[in-house]
């Protein structure tokens, strides 16, 4: 990914002579023992030069992940080869080095004196956040030392010109090798050994240890992690998710029940019965019949699962990364590169067949077909079945649109949604890297553009958070859509600008849905005031009421009410009669504390609901004048139903009250199978606070009892209940 050219400054430039004249005298070497000497003299040429190309310093004050403090160059890094990797966590291209980074940490430690650090040189305002970063190191395992480098100030002075790139150094911080762009990993390995053992036969490699503290030892487990796409089975009313941080496959039922979890929790890329199979960070999914169709992203495959036969294929890949551009071949013999979503859809025939499993391959920038049925494609000649293509795209990371598909550009697609019907007839794309949503004719193949981005195709870099129409209004990184047939409306999840936007294709017109834009986790019954944290993946159910999103950093799936404007989270739990083939994280579950004598009992007034409602308790506590939450314990909340336990299965039964301006909003789900047709729910609030002078602590209990009717019939859309109390 190309950006914008750097200011002056001690720079790479300097090694560009002599690193491309080795690197032309490797193009006629042809054993390995003559490539290791070539590279062997040019060190002693570059390790001669009478002044070293010096790296700068780490600058002070930026924020370390990965590592018990910061990092000095010349303190820490003295004695080791290092490879600095400068990256976004955004670009396609750096996700794709990290398995060579990752193999060469295998091969080498810090015994043979290697260190990989990650320079994080944010494209998108949304990733120079630490906490967005963070989720970005657990989810594509980083384990090496990550520096936030927000302001590009390492980025600039060398005047790095792409993401990826690789700089490596010797021992004494000196530059010795760049490497831009991906595809490099024979490169990397043979500079990278080289220089260790030039260094070595000097005695200049220390084997001392950089003290390391991964981030992901400090999170606590939880029934999803990074979810990045969910869709709908409405046959059978139930969803399927991508489990992408468990490399897992869930399918759950409306309620929240996992009825069965393929894969995980450890990546693979094994095909068999389910207890056997396993994924590598799966994204895209989609459902047709009893088969569910699965964007293996970081195994570059399309697998297939069978849920009669409960049994995992591959349909597509060959499970390593590709570079055709064209395809042709049958599935399993084409190589594919990171496909990110992916829909089932119909060929020009008039009846609907679901033969075509239409690919966002992010990892090659186009727009791919798989035939499931024999068929043809728009303006093609009679594909067999099995057969995999490209449909759309050049190749090219462009923001180009185009009468001809093929001489279309995209720019990392992310995610796909069909509109078969007239008029639409097209594909709507998220093409995360030009912040826009563009079509794909299903009659002729013509791309077009929808909304965001600019007329500069070669311009990735126009995104914001603005609503309006067509090229004015603005995304940032959207990965998401999903098609509202009902009301024939397009939902996009704009992952960087944390929300859900709305767009009528027939005015181009883009509104914010729900998001304020903020990432902490506040689950509100009110579209304008919830929040989500790079929500990855959408779809829309029963019958047009409901849009599920995968709020991907929240690690949930928020449940968005579209006729009554609320939302909630849908809780995910193993029941006793889940058919559960691999691993689940199932929390501690918290001890409910005594509530004091002096606690103060609130009644409520009854509420009616019938099964599968959600009830949503906001609280709207006011502390004392001059006093604040103590920090040092947490003030909690507890769901209990003495005598109807039933009412709480698989619920979530507590939480914590973080902060007085943004407190939570509790759902409870009816369950479909009640065992009465009254019940009382009680909740317990136990709030620890103290003068703003901390000179004095105390803890307040407070019981709300909350009566519930529940009835066979629909009673309309429920109220949220606010749990009020002032002290």
């Amino acid at each position: 990914m190309a950006a914008p050219r750097a200011r002056g400054g001690c720079s790479l430039s300097g090694l560009l002579p002599a690193q491309t004249s080795l690197e032309y005298a490797l193009l006629d070497a042809v054993t390995q023992p003559e490539k290791d000497g070539l590279v062997y003299q040019y060190l002693q040429k570059v390790d001669g030069w009478e002044q070293d190309l010096a790296v700068p310093e780490f600058p002070e004050g930026l924020d370390w992940l990965n590592t018990e403090e910061p990092i000095s160059v010349y303190k820490d890094l003295c004695g080791k080869v290092v490879v600095l990797d400068f990256f976004t966590y955004c670009c396609i291209n750096c996700i794709h080095l990290l398995p060579d980074l990752h193999e060469l940490e295998q091969t080498y430690s810090h015994k043979d004196g290697l260190l990989i650090v990650g320079v994080h040189s944010a494209k998108f305002p949304n990733e120079k956040v630490l906490d967005n970063i963070k989720s970005a190191v657990l989810r594509y395992n980083i384990t090496h030392p990550v520096v936030n480098d927000a302001d590009a100030i390492l980025w600039q002075e060398l005047e790095v010109s792409c993401w990826p790139t690789l700089v490596i150094l010797g021992p004494r911080g000196n530059m010795l090798f760049s490497l831009m762009g991906e595809g490099h990993k024979d490169k990397l390995f043979l500079y990278t050994s080289t220089a260790l053992k030039y260094y070595k036969d000097r005695g200049q490699i220390r084997d001392n240890k950089i003290g390391i503290k991964l981030y992901k030892d400090t999170l606590p487990s939880s029934p999803l992690l990074f979810p990045g796409k969910v869709t709908v089975d409405h046959a059978a009313n139930r969803l399927v998710v991508a489990d992408t941080g468990h490399h897992r496959i869930l399918v759950i039922s409306k309620s929240g029940h996992i009825q069965h979890s393929i894969g995980g929790p450890k990546p693979g890329k094994k095909d068999g019965i389910f207890s056997e199979s396993s994924f590598n960070s799966p994204q895209g999914v989609a459902m047709v019949n009893n088969t569910i169709y699965v964007a293996d992203t970081e195994n570059h495959l399309i697998r297939k699962i069978d849920l009669e036969a409960e049994k995992v294929s591959t349909v597509a890949g060959i499970g390593v990364q590709g570079t055709d551009k064209e395809g042709g071949a049958k599935g399993e013999q084409q190589p594919i590169s990171s496909p990110w979503d992916v829909v089932v859809g119909s060929s020009g025939s008039e009846v609907q067949r679901d033969d075509i499993l239409w690919i966002a391959m992010a990892g090659t920038h186009q727009i791919w077909a798989l035939l499931l049925d024999s068929g043809k494609l728009p303006k093609k000649n009679e594909l067999k079945k099995g057969t995999c293509l490209r449909f759309a795209g050049s190749g090219s990371e462009e923001n180009r649109n185009n009468a001809y598909p093929h001489k279309a550009g995209f720019a990392q697609p992310s995610g796909i949604s069909l509109a078969s019907e007239d008029p639409w007839s097209c594909l709507f794309v998220a093409d995360s890297e030009s912040s826009t949503v563009r079509t794909v004719s299903m009659k002729d193949g013509a791309v077009k553009h929808l909304i965001g981005g600019e007329r500069d195709p070669l311009n990735l870099f126009a995104f914001g958070d603005v609503d309006g129409v067509g090229i004015s209004a603005k995304l940032q990184h959207p990965l998401g859509v999903a098609w509202d047939k009902k009301r024939n409306l397009l939902y996009v999840a704009d992952s960087y600008n944390h929300k859900i936007k709305v767009v009528d294709p027939k005015t181009k017109t883009c509104t914010t849905l729900a998001g304020t834009g903020d990432t902490n986790n506040v689950i509100n019954a009110s579209f304008t005031e919830s929040t989500f944290n790079e929500p990855g993946g959408l779809c829309v159910g029963e019958n047009g009421r409901l849009l599920y999103v995968a709020d991907t950093n929240n690690h949930q799936i928020k449940v968005m009410d579209l006729e009554s404007k609320t939302i909630s989270v849908l809780p995910v739990f193993r029941s006793d009669s889940a058919i559960v083939d691999g691993p689940f994280l199932i929390e501690k579950k918290k001890t409910v504390p005594k509530l004091p004598k002096s606690a103060l009992r609130i009644g409520l007034s009854p509420v009616a609901a019938c099964p599968g409602q959600i009830l949503q308790l906001k609280l709207r506590l006011d502390l004392p004048s001059g006093t604040k939450l103590t920090e040092e314990v947490p003030s909690c909340w507890f769901l209990t139903a003495e005598g109807n336990e039933w009412l709480l299965r698989g619920q979530i039964p507590s939480g914590d009250i973080e902060t007085i301006s943004n407190q939570p909003t509790i759902s409870l789900q009816i369950p479909e199978d009640c065992l009465s047709h009254e019940a009382m729910l009680s909740i317990s609030v136990f709030l620890y606070y103290c003068s703003a002078n901390s000179s004095a602590c105390m803890m307040k209990g407070i019981l709300f009892s909350q009566p519930l009717q529940i009835t066979d019939t629909q009673p309309g859309c429920i109220a949220p209940v606010e749990l009020r109390c002032a002290f």
